[in-house]
């Protein structure tokens, strides 16, 4: 006997409007009344988003006759009992004016949705298989709209993936794990591993396809024979949004969600890899390799997503942080950048981490599990209190992988630890999901060492991991200076025109301990203007341990401090290579 599938349609009904009508139709309701909600949040961004607030109008119906429902809490709804055996329909009207990657986007150019934050699920039925009806907006204007979606056809036809009509997917959670586009995107293919990828990329843009595609497929050829063939997904799509100035991605299975500026894209006659692009390619390599390590090598606490509540987990640092610093060695080691560019871009992430006073009040796991209250929702003090698992965590895979190289004289490396962690966790339909100390664990079975100092430390602990020590061996030194000669206020500031803000005040800074704030708009420095273009060299004609005195308006008073002006800031680091011949370097740097 077939199962029964849960049916979807979803249109953009008034794009001018930005809306969506989304009908969700269950065959089998429960008799004591079906629930159904929308997710609260999307995977692999870690923040309670109540997509619900964006239905506009919702109504529910069987054989054409209303059925009452009623709201059961900020996104569930209740429908009455039907009679058995008789189908039941909840039509939603949703506004889709969210220009990202995580929720719908539709306007008279195209229309973009994440399902997390369209489809309803019916409670108690998210096992089922569901076929959804994705539909042309009506109207001439929308005659050459095509679809763009790692989502199966319906009829098994490569030949309708681009079509409307039906698709399919197993069960709720793979519906909402592949991301549509429709409108008049560019398409473009290429083939890795035996694997059909696509590019569709839309907004105005003037990308050079050819170049664009020759690259992905190198960095998706390398992630493929990284892990080991056959690549996890039977099909790929990266689907690109164009804008003047933006910059995002989301995993998915067997897709993601990329949005970028134009200028970010090769262009015809592009010389080298500029840094735009450079950072383009890193934001496609680091969610490529999230195929492997996120939606299917997960944290224990992602077997199952509560769509409903937060999901806690104090792994991060291990699936964003280890992807981080995967996403540009791939670069590295399939030919993309330079040795020169790569090292740059490691010596960048050490400042971003030694920028902030927060990674000394908060461990990695403490981010990871604060994620939903903390990183994802910064202030002005985030600097002084948050610790970033993307970035840090990337210098944790650093080190953990000199270290297991350096004392193994290279038979064992952090590559070895994820290809383990995908064959014993990523692999089967009845994968389990990683607990708090399985990594540890697997590296030292492994390896042989004894590392649980260093994860006590590197995670569990807020001790800056001793970069220059681990690559020593490597012939590699690790140097810091300062950025500028100027003594110090300890703030970050931004500039409106001719104004000064403090954004941030470092803690137990000269600013802080003069009492300056977060906010305060700086006027003068000893009776001078400050403005963006004198407020360095005001600064540059003092020495640290000198007094100033400072103006500056909070909020609308005005406000006067004494500042004893701090050492230059010592927040710049370099990667600088030996010309010694290094076998360990050699076996790292090549993979």
């Amino acid at each position: 006997m077939r199962p029964m599938h849960i049916r979807y349609s979803i249109r953009p009904s008034r794009p001018a409007a930005h809306l969506l009508e989304v009908r969700c139709t269950l065959a089998t309701p429960d008799p004591a009344g079906q629930r159904f909600a929308m997710p609260a949040w999307i995977p692999g961004s870690y923040l309670i988003r109540d997509f619900a607030r964006h239905i506009v109008a919702i109504r529910a119906e069987t054989a054409g006759k209303m059925v009452a429902l009623t709201k059961i809490d900020k996104h569930s709804w209740q429908a009455a009992p039907v009679g058995k055996g008789v189908a039941l329909t909840v039509i939603c009207e949703v506004y889709a004016w969210d220009l990202s990657v995580r929720a719908a986007h539709v306007d008279q150019t195209h229309a973009f949705f994440n399902g997390s934050s369209v489809f309803l699920r019916a409670l108690g039925h998210e096992h089922l298989p569901c076929l959804v009806d994705i539909q042309r907006p009506i109207g001439r204007d929308f005659e050459a709209w095509r679809v763009a979606t790692a989502l199966t056809p319906a009829c098994d036809q490569t030949s309708q993936r681009h079509a409307f009509g039906l698709y399919r997917a197993a069960n709720y959670d793979e519906l909402i794990d592949h991301p549509v586009e429709m409108g008049t995107f560019t398409l473009a293919t290429f083939t890795a591993c035996g694997v059909p990828h696509e590019i569709a990329i839309s907004g105005r843009h003037d990308c050079d396809l050819a170049r664009l595609t020759a690259d992905l497929q190198r960095i998706c050829e390398w992630q493929i024979r990284f892990f080991g063939e056959p690549a996890p997904m039977p099909h790929y799509v990266f689907l690109v949004t164009a804008v003047d100035d933006a910059y995002g991605g989301l995993e998915h299975r067997a897709s993601t969600a990329l949005l970028c500026a134009r200028d970010d894209l090769p262009y015809p006659g592009m010389r080298g890899t500029p840094k735009r692009y450079r950072s383009f390619l890193g934001l496609c390599s680091h969610e490529y390799f999230h195929a492997w390590n996120v939606k299917r090598i997960q944290p224990a606490a992602f077997s199952s997503y509560n769509l409903d509540a937060e999901n806690y987990t104090t792994l991060l640092w291990a699936f964003e942080g280890f992807t981080s610093y995967y996403d540009d060695l791939a670069l590295l080691r399939c030919g993309l950048i330079p040795l020169k560019d790569w090292l740059a871009l490691v010596a960048r992430t050490i400042d971003k981490v030694h920028d902030n006073p927060g990674r000394q009040r908060q461990t990695l796991a403490e981010s990871s599990f604060d994620a939903w209250t903390k990183y994802y929702r910064p202030d002005e003090n985030t600097p002084n209190a948050v610790v970033s698992y993307y970035t840090k965590g990337a210098l944790v895979a650093l080190a953990l992988d000199l270290k297991l190289r350096a004392e193994t004289s290279n038979r064992i490396s952090l590559d070895d630890v994820m290809r383990a962690l995908w064959q014993r966790h990523g692999q089967g339909e009845q994968r389990c999901g990683i607990g708090d100390e399985d990594i540890r664990l697997l590296a030292e079975e492994l390896s042989g060492l004894d590392l649980e100092h260093f994860f006590a430390e590197a995670i569990h602990g807020t001790t800056d991991v001793d970069l220059a020590q681990l690559l020593r061996p490597f012939g590699i030194r690790l140097k810091r200076s300062a950025i500028s000669t100027n003594p110090s206020l300890g703030v970050r500031t931004s500039s409106d025109g001719s104004e000064v803000r403090l954004t941030t005040v470092y803690e137990d800074s000269p600013a802080q301990v003069a009492g300056l704030s977060a906010g305060d708009l700086l006027l003068a420095i000893d009776g001078l203007r400050v403005t963006p273009s004198t407020f360095d060299r005001l600064l540059s004609r003092r020495q640290a341990g000198e007094m100033v005195h400072l103006h500056a308006f909070r909020r609308d008073e005005l406000m006067e401090f004494t500042v004893q002006l701090g050492a230059p800031a010592k927040d710049r680091h370099q990667l600088q290579l030996q010309r010694k011949r290094n076998s360990l370097r050699k076996n790292w740097l090549q993979g």
